[in-house]
């Protein structure tokens, strides 16, 4: 697509996948401070490798953030996107550290008429980093403008 779509536009089953993004040290340090969470897994190098992780890791908060970043990148939602209206069935797999780039493939999972000018879009996020190896998986539910 690439294009601004609308709730009519999406079809079941469509698929987009989204740029690549590297996640950095910057990343994990700004979110700690915007987020409050200066858990050691993410801020303690010493604490974390002495976890099953062996290294500090992104939040696993961060990673969805950054994805929902990259959905903007893709050019579809630029003039349809209401709102971001939940998260379902969230599950993270395998650690994001500095140093992964991470990308997304978004499917239309369902779709909810919600009124006349509006409906909501299930797309089912699978977040891969570099080697492909999936690190998260998670329902967006979007709520989209129908066309007038």
């Amino acid at each position: 697509m690439g294009k601004a779509c609308y709730y009519e536009d999406f079809k079941e089953g469509q698929s987009f996948t989204t740029p690549r993004r590297t996640v950095t040290e910057a990343d994990i340090i700004n979110f700690a401070g915007v987020s409050g969470d200066f858990h050691p897994l993410h801020t303690d190098s010493i604490h974390a490798e002495q976890t099953m992780f062996g290294a500090r890791i992104a939040h696993g908060l961060l990673t969805i953030s950054i994805v929902t970043g990259l959905w903007m990148r893709l050019n579809i939602f630029e003039e349809s996107l209401i709102a971001f209206y939940g998260v379902e069935k969230l599950r993270w797999i395998k650690p994001v550290k500095a140093g992964d780039t991470i990308w997304a493939k978004l499917t239309v999972a369902a779709k909810r008429d919600k009124n006349e000018s509006s409906g909501v879009i299930v797309f089912k996020n699978e977040i891969h980093k570099q080697d492909g190896e999936l690190v998260a998986v998670f329902d967006a539910l979007l709520l989209l403008k129908k066309r007038r």
